[in-house]
């Protein structure tokens, strides 16, 4: 029994001699290949002329053909290794594992493929202002498989392509110039036309107000307790920084110039009724003011009820 295992124990080791030289040169052609990915990565991230496309579609086109050259290099690497392997047997067994891994990975092909397309497709680039869902920010990096985007109280919000291509984007920065809306209050009896000619020159000169288009005011509501009037500006660069710049601007101005008018900036009003019981129509259904008369026979006053209760014996 020792030397029958001693027998196989040399068996393997012939064997792998005998694998050793396509062991060591699969490796060597695995390193080689990849070096080749590393090369083909970085040379496809900075093509000029992708870069001036999109930086983010260079950066993954680089990452997807680094991936396919090292996959190539594994496979050319096994056939030097194990040369009883053939060609047919790996791509027999590449064919069964992808669908495999495609059943597994499914969502991540799915983003990887809405990556691709939202590149392509270019509805945003990096360093625009999205908002989509519940976040709202910069974007950083468009990944294969997410979106990276820099929210403005500084934290990372990670979205899957599939989302993004899916769902609903606005882009703050897609057009250099941006329309704000403003919105001022003013009295029920003040002038609404002299009230749009303060409030559009105050505007007018509030530092990072664009002279054209001009600032316009038009009426938006008469509502409750004021006359809502809608102030629009325009700004350039559209980025979220110079919009609160600019409404803190046109606030600041817009105020101070309408308390000079002697325009009104009323607060919210609001009229209660309070009955007492003790007026001669109060609970009497046919006559008061306030609610629905009762049709029909309507009931009779509380207050009289009551003053007939106390003169009964």
């Amino acid at each position: 029994m020792f030397d029958t295992a001693l027998g196989r124990i040399n068996e393997l080791a012939q064997f792998g001699l005998i694998l050793l030289p396509g062991l060591v040169l699969g490796l060597l052609v695995l390193g080689a290949f990849a070096l080749l990915a590393r090369g083909v990565r970085s040379g496809l991230s900075r093509a000029p002329g992708l870069r001036a496309r999109s930086p983010g579609l260079a950066l993954v086109l680089g990452r997807i053909s680094g991936g396919i050259v090292v996959l190539l290099g594994v496979l050319v690497a096994a056939a030097i290794a194990f040369p009883s392997i053939g060609a047919g047997d790996l791509f027999g067994v590449l064919g069964i594992s992808g669908v495999a891994i495609g059943f597994a990975f499914r969502d991540i092909l799915q983003n990887l493929l809405a990556g691709i397309l939202l590149l392509l497709t270019q509805p945003f680039r990096l360093g625009d202002q999205i908002r989509t869902g519940e976040f709202e920010g910069t974007v950083e990096d468009i990944q294969i498989r997410a979106t990276t985007i820099r929210t403005y109280d500084n934290r990372r919000a990670v979205i899957p392509n599939a989302d993004l291509f899916a769902g609903k984007v606005l882009v703050a920065t897609a057009y250099d110039r941006r329309r704000l809306t403003l919105r001022h209050g003013i009295g029920m009896g003040d002038d609404i036309a002299e009230a749009k000619r303060v409030i559009a020159e105050a505007a007018r000169g509030a530092e990072g107000v664009l002279a054209q288009p001009p600032p316009v005011v038009r009426v938006a509501e008469i509502g409750d307790f004021a006359v809502q009037l809608d102030l629009f500006v325009w700004i350039d660069p559209p980025h979220r920084v110079e919009a609160l710049d600019v409404t803190d601007h046109v606030f600041e101005a817009t105020k101070a110039a309408l308390a000079r008018a002697g325009i009104d900036m009323p607060f919210p009003t609001h009229q209660v009724l309070l009955h007492d019981q003790t007026e001669e129509t109060d609970g009497d259904r046919a006559r008061q003011r306030e609610g629905w008369p009762a049709r029909g026979r309507p009931p009779r006053p509380r207050w009289r009820a009551d003053r007939q209760a106390e003169r009964a014996p």
